[in-house]
């Protein structure tokens, strides 16, 4: 079972913090920018772990184990009732409203402004599908252009978690074990949220660590 890192920016915590958002996670989302990095390589079967940084110290958010996958489009229009930003798969079209510009939008944002336009075979996700649904803030995307949605029913309270100062420097991430990287840390031994900005792989000794800080939940 592999274990990812992903990044939640402290602006991201805070904000899930005002909305009162404490989980259980049930989605992590990813895009093709990094502020919120892609998820590409996160499969169903697969454990994720959102981090962040409090005083360049180290915590862990929550915990989500993976049982599906899907484009973050088909997530956000089914689980949130809007885009929310996420990039139009191909073969899909939106139904567009801007204040009375009405419009159809497609794959790489191509537009159309009649629906017999739209290439053959297109699904067309219309307006009377976009109502906004009851949803939790974790569940937006916190950045434009998101493209995958890894998602479960199991996922652990949303809440900060510290690793073991101690063990920090002992963290690997990467695959295979020729790959593996350690954390990188500026000259008072802060650790560079740089470092963090991606989505890594857990080594099997991280990802028991990492795994020890929810035994008991």
């Amino acid at each position: 079972m592999p274990g990812y890192i992903v990044y939640w920016p402290q602006d991201r915590v805070k904000e899930l913090e005002r909305a009162g958002d404490t989980g259980p996670i049930k989605v992590v989302l990813g895009s093709i920018h990094s502020r919120m990095p892609t998820i590409a390589s996160v499969r169903e079967g697969d454990v994720v772990f959102p981090v962040t940084l409090i005083k360049k110290q180290l915590f862990v958010m929550a915990r989500l184990p993976v049982e599906h996958r899907e484009p973050a489009f088909d997530y956000c229009i089914r689980e949130l009732g809007g885009v929310h930003g996420a990039l139009i798969p191909e073969g899909v079209a939106l139904e567009w409203d801007g204040g009375g510009n009405h419009h159809y939008r497609g794959y790489r944002s191509k537009r159309y402004n009649h629906p017999e336009d739209l290439p053959e075979g297109t699904r067309l996700v219309t307006l009377l599908e976009q109502v906004e649904k009851p949803h939790q803030k974790h569940q937006e995307p916190f950045n434009c252009c998101s493209q995958w949605a890894a998602w479960g029913e199991h996922g652990s309270a949303i809440r900060p978690r510290p690793i073991p100062p101690e063990l920090v420097p002992g963290l690997r991430f990467g695959h295979p074990k020729s790959k593996e990287k350690a954390l990188r840390f500026d000259k008072n031994g802060g650790i560079l949220a740089m470092s963090l900005q991606s989505t890594r792989r857990l080594s099997p000794e991280t990802l028991e660590i990492f795994e020890a800080v929810f035994a008991g939940e």
